[in-house]
């Protein structure tokens, strides 16, 4: 007798980010190099584009295909942007930031320490998704994020 299926996959969170990109075989091999991600699986297609493969980045699976324009499946190279952004929280943001622009990625947000407690900067990988990477300096109470966003915004706005 079959065993029962888990409703949500061994490795799985409830939230998993499914990428669409222009060639997800080499997304694959950038991940590897720029997050340390490791690859699950493959799901090849008969014209070689991968339909589903499956990495992980830390303790987080994420998903990704290539695009398939007849399915209406494009990624933001095909779209111009992407509305999307992927957050990762790290031991060392500024080791993985500069892995990531190491391996070609594009500084966005350069790395610096930020009023909500976090080290913290954006890049965009070279398939079009942006990346946050980040690591947790200071816990802060929700009066001092308050003052912290007052602040900065205020000086942003010059005055």
């Amino acid at each position: 007798m079959a065993k029962a299926a888990k409703p949500i996959p061994e490795g799985f969170h409830s939230i998993t980010p499914h990428l669409i990109v222009r060639n997800a075989a080499q997304a694959i091999d950038f991940y590897t190099k720029a997050f340390v991600a490791q690859e699950l699986s493959r799901m090849p297609g008969p014209d070689g584009k991968l339909l589903h493969a499956e990495i992980k980045i830390g303790d987080s699976i994420l998903m990704l295909c290539d695009e398939f324009p007849q399915w209406n499946t494009l990624g933001p190279q095909s779209l111009g942007a992407s509305t999307v952004g992927i957050h990762i929280y790290v031991q060392d943001a500024d080791a993985l930031f500069t892995q990531a622009v190491t391996a070609e990625a594009t500084v966005k947000m350069p790395i610096e320490d930020t009023f909500w407690g976090d080290r913290f900067g954006k890049v965009t990988d070279p398939f079009g998704h942006e990346w946050s990477i980040a690591t947790r300096k200071r816990d802060l109470t929700p009066e001092e994020l308050h003052n912290g966003a007052q602040d900065y915004f205020s000086s942003a706005a010059g005055g």
